[in-house]
Order: C-alpha cells, then structure tokens, then sequence
C-alpha cells in the first residue's frame, strides 16, 4: 500500500505534472553522466613501450620525483601518481604502465588498453638512440600491435556507441592546427602518442652523417603518426628536464604542455604534434638511383627502406629466443632456474623413453 501511496502522490502532486517530472529524470541522469565524464577526466592512463634497457623506468621516476634507482622491469609493471588541482580539492590520478622486453613480450600490450580506459589514454615510446639498428623493428612491432589492439578497442565500442568511437577517431586531428599543410598526408595514430628517443649524450658522439639520417627518420616517422618527438639523456639541462616533464604531465595530468621547439639535428629535438612538416623534414636521405629501385606502397615503407640500408636490422633470432621469459637473463632467479633445468632434463628423458615405446609397439604390431 505505501507503494501505491507514494505513487499517488507521485500524480496528484500541483507542483509538478507528469511531463515535468519525465523532464526531471533526464536531466538527473545527465548530470550522472557528466559527473561520471568528469571523474573520468581526472584520470588518464600512460603506457610506456619501448627498447629493452631503453630509460622507459628512469623517465617515469623523474617525471614522479621519485629519488630511487630504476629497477630492471618485469614484464609489466604498474604505478600512479597523483597531482592537486588546487587547495582542498580532489587529486587527479595518473596511472603509468611499462612494458618491458622490447619486443618480446608483445601480448601484453593488450591488458593496459581496455573499453573503460581508452577515451584518456595515451602511449609513450622510448627509443634508444645509441642502438640504431634496432630502432626501427622496435618501433614497427611495437606500433604495430598497439595500434591493432587500440584499433579493435574502438571497433568494439562502436558497435553499441557509433557516436563516442567517432569522436575517439577524431581527437587526433583535433590536435592538429586546421591549416597543417599536411593534414591530409598522415596517418594520425589512434591514441595520443609521444616518442622519446632516450640516450642522448651517446647518440651525439655519433659521426653527423648518422645523426642526421636517425633525426630526419624519427621527425618522419613522429609527424606521420601524428605523434610529438623529444630526445632525452642522463645528464639533461634543466631545460630539457622541464620540456620533457611537461609532455609527460601533459598526457598525464592534461597540464599544458610545453612551448619549447628544436629542431636542430646537433641538440636534442623538440617537436610537439603540429610544429613540424613534410616540407621541413624533406626527402628520404638516398640518392635518386636508391630510391627508384625501392618498390613501395606508401611513404613509410621508403622511408623504412631507406632507413634500412644505412642501419640493417640485426638478426631477429635473439627476440625470437627471448619470447620464452624463461630464457630472459633479466628474469634469472638460481634455484628457479636450476629446478627448471632439472625439469626440461626429465622432459627430454621422458620424451625419448616414450618415443621408444612407440616405436617398439609399432613393430610389433607389424610383426603380427
């Protein structure tokens, strides 16, 4: 009975009548909604891929002010942190995701980047400068799986809202100035994405020659993908440390990022998204006769090609061999690894002795 009383009251209320009440209840839940909007703002999420030994830990740390010594990572590893908006007011929270292996371990690529976070997500990839054939399979195997995963991620998401993985789809090209030259040249990664080529006080002990085609390639490769790039090192100026914080609390915290640009091959690079174009960079760095023989489909392939002949990638054999964490030295742990060489031991005595007893049934059976 209170039930229905309540509803009774409900219509015969003067105040409001039914379309007002059904008014009412939108909004409420819109309100819901842009409260739930908000609180997702105030938490975004970065994922740090790139070269084994690279730096990824050592950014991360600064970025944090965290005074401790990076730690080898395992795989994946997690950690956040958090900035005041102002006095007395809520904390936003950064989440910071690494993946470590370089290559090896690409599967996991999958687990950070979900339906629930995507909308503020953003991709870190560091480069180690000071090893340049493995620069661009590094960044292809990386880009590429990260880029399928996102991709499928917002595929999903489209199938019940077409209207938000449209918007997804467009916040790159937000991002560019709407004149850019080159607006309809690239190819916008689906998620914010900064490129960090790290080790910089060792890169530039290289001749010149090798420094500039590493710097053009990396401004193709940044602008392209509609990606900001800076070079990083050890022992930074305290210049370069601020730019460098300034992008990552960009994609972090959504602080604005910095203004500083360099595009002087001779001192670290600083391009935000937008500063740089296909003009500025110019052409791949090969004579006329290289770049006729070269059969490609898109820019990005040449400039690969090009890249390639100058640094050839290394034998992919190792990555292959490391895809087993087992066998990655930097997961070595003695009694582990002695009870597993112990174990593979009684596998292959397992397996031969098996293999005879097979072969000892089946002649028999032919005998029979």
């Amino acid at each position: 009975m209170k039930r229905y009383g309540n509803l009774e009251e409900l219509f015969t209320k003067n105040t409001d009548n039914l379309w007002d009440i059904a008014i009412g209840e939108v909004q409420k839940k819109e309100n819901v909604g842009n409260d739930e909007e908000a609180e997702e703002l105030s938490e975004r999420s970065v994922f740090f891929i790139g070269n084994k030994n690279g730096g990824k830990t050592t950014i991360i740390l600064r970025c944090l002010d965290r005074d401790e010594a990076p730690k080898p990572t395992l795989a994946l590893e997690y950690t956040f942190g958090r900035r005041a908006k102002g006095h007395n007011t809520p904390k936003d929270v950064a989440h910071f995701w690494e993946l470590g292996g370089g290559t090896s371990l690409l599967e996991l690529v999958k687990i950070p980047i979900t339906i629930d976070n995507i909308r503020t997500f953003s991709i870190v990839l560091v480069l180690d400068l000071s090893k340049p054939n493995e620069l661009w399979p590094t960044l292809e195997n990386l880009l590429q799986v990260t880029r399928k995963h996102a991709d499928q991620v917002i595929a999903t998401i489209g199938k019940t809202n077409s209207k938000s993985a449209n918007q997804l789809k467009q916040n790159i090209w937000r991002s560019l100035p709407k004149d850019h030259p080159d607006k309809e040249l690239i190819d916008p990664f689906p998620l914010p994405l900064l490129i960090i080529g790290s080790k910089f006080d060792i890169f530039q002990e290289f001749d010149s020659e090798k420094r500039k085609i590493i710097s053009k390639t990396l401004r193709f490769v940044s602008h392209y993908y509609g990606a900001s790039l800076l070079f990083t090192s050890k022992s930074e100026s305290l210049t370069l440390k601020t730019a460098t914080r300034s992008f990552i609390n960009h994609l972090a915290f959504g602080l604005d990022k910095s203004k500083t640009v360099s595009l002087d091959q001779n001192k670290p690079l600083f391009i935000p998204l937008g500063f740089d174009s296909f003009s500025q960079i110019g052409s791949p760095p090969a004579s006329e006769t290289d770049l006729a023989q070269f059969r490609v489909r898109t820019p990005l392939e040449l400039w690969k090609k090009v890249y390639e002949m100058y640094f050839p990638p290394k034998n992919t054999g190792d990555v292959k061999e490391l895809k087993d964490p087992a066998k990655d030295p930097q997961y070595s742990e003695s009694a582990v690894d002695a009870m597993r060489a112990q174990k593979d031991q009684e596998l292959e005595h397992y397996k031969r002795n098996a293999d005879k007893s097979w072969r000892a049934m089946a002649l028999d059976s032919h005998v029979r």
